[in-house]
């Protein structure tokens, strides 16, 4: 192979690079002010009528607002939460969804994505109310 067609296909490529990493920077911005509206009008309030409910039935939860998140906390033990924050590591940004309960001297994590697929401009309170109403399920039995 000719070290001139080596050199172009490599220009090409370094090009090629560039224009995506523009390309995704401009995606993560516009999928990070969709999220922090996405966080104040649908996913905070809904948090904390969940908390209340669940406080209403002598479940003890707290509602967290890290930076770029929302938490539902048990007040009985700190690594028992359901969150969601913003997952922009790959190709499309999404709403990862991430529940944590310790299990004696263990933790079980899982992480989804709060709607696959989904448009961060599309989501609702009724995914963010399906998301909850799925996790809280160990949580409340124990299991």
């Amino acid at each position: 192979m000719e070290t001139a067609e080596v050199r172009q296909r490599l220009k090409n490529a370094i090009a090629r690079a560039k224009t995506e990493a523009q390309e995704r920077r401009v995606r993560n911005d516009e999928s990070a002010r969709a999220y922090e509206a996405f966080l104040a009008e649908h996913a905070v309030p809904l948090f904390h009528t969940f908390a209340n409910a669940l406080n209403g039935e002598g479940l003890r939860y707290k509602v967290f607002t890290p930076a770029g998140s929302v938490r539902l906390a048990s007040e009985s033990g700190a690594e028992d939460y359901i969150e969601l924050t913003l997952d922009d590591t790959g190709d499309s940004p999404q709403v990862l969804g991430r529940s944590s309960r310790g299990r004696g001297r263990r933790s079980v994590t899982s992480e989804r994505p709060l709607k696959p697929g989904g448009d961060i401009g599309s989501l609702t309170q009724e995914d963010v109310l399906q998301y909850l109403l799925d996790e809280i399920k160990p949580f409340v039995t124990g299991s």
